[in-house]
């Protein structure tokens, strides 16, 4: 076990993740807010970067964190699949972002990789890594939901793809809406398969391929025009992704539980967002069809 080569390749990976959406601003750039907690403070010891871009022409907030922080108490969401460690000290660090674009053809991209260490007396040291990435597009395009999985696949493996997509499928869900967030990708967590190295290898998989993923699409959709009806449907859909990270959202529950930074926490959620009482897009609409079609769990390659 690494834990120093991991933190080095997450805050690499911060730096890199943060140029490449970068290069799609003329102006906007991520302003870098460095934090530390030390013992005089309540809740965890630590440091990290919060980097955050707001009012860009492609992107009107994006941000991407990176932390590394000690607990002297697991909270629940650590637990809930680890019961034994209940109580224990840890380690956590990872790398977490949220892209929300401005053009509601431009879907939003998620994505987070990370490494714990818990430890609780008289046991050894138990590790594990998790993360993924996800796709949350307002308008359905078939080539880019193909594009998404077919970079999810090539980056963990046609044999281990179908169990971390089904996964992302079966995380990303609104229980209370009955609702997919959106086209899902990769989600892992817990885990240690093939030991240190090769549970790091793929994680370096996964959170490399992010950029490979999300950029094409970028790209494709950034000038699609647009009015006042698809940034309604951008905004309304926006409030489904507001509603799965506060009540279903194991990094977020994490965070808040364990008295973790709340600006970097909820730094998360969109800049703006809407509800309508019980709002039904119109049949045969393209707003129809990404709840008919698009999110709907599917073989895309």
């Amino acid at each position: 076990m690494n834990p120093q080569a991991v933190e080095s390749w997450l805050r690499q990976l911060q730096d890199d993740i943060c140029a490449g959406i970068e290069a799609f601003e003329p102006n906007a750039y991520f302003t870098v807010d460095r934090w530390t907690r030390d013992a005089s403070e309540p809740g965890l010891t630590g440091d990290g970067s919060s980097r955050v871009l707001e009012g860009g022409e492609v992107f009107e907030r994006g941000g991407v964190n990176f932390s590394l922080v000690h607990g002297k108490q697991l909270p629940p969401a650590a637990t809930e699949r680890n019961p034994h460690l209940a109580g224990g000290r840890f380690t956590a660090m990872g790398v977490s972002l949220v892209m929300h674009p401005r053009n509601p053809y431009v879907p939003t991209s998620h994505a987070n990789v990370r490494f714990f260490v818990a430890e609780k007396e008289g046991q050894d040291p138990v590790w594990w890594f998790g993360g993924g990435f996800d796709l949350t597009p307002y308008y359905g395009f078939d080539e880019d939901c193909k594009h998404w999985h077919q970079t999810a696949k090539d980056a963990v493996g046609a044999e281990r793809y179908p169990e971390l997509k089904k996964w992302c499928d079966d995380y990303f869900y609104l229980k209370h809406r009955n609702e997919q967030r959106g086209i899902g990708g990769l989600f892992f967590d817990d885990w240690t398969e093939g030991g240190f190295d090769s549970a790091f290898e793929m994680t370096r998989d996964v959170g490399e391929a992010y950029l490979k993923a999300y950029a094409p699409i970028v790209e494709r959709r950034q000038n699609t025009e647009y009015g006042e009806r698809e940034r309604e449907w951008q905004l309304i859909r926006r409030g489904r992704y507001v509603e799965f990270n506060l009540v279903y959202d194991r990094g977020t529950l994490f965070g808040l539980q364990s008295g973790g930074r709340t600006e970097s926490i909820l730094m998360s959620m969109p800049p703006a967002t809407g509800w309508r009482y019980d709002y039904q897009p119109e049949e045969g609409t393209p707003e129809a069809e990404l709840l008919r079609h698009t999110i709907q769990p599917q073989d895309w390659i």
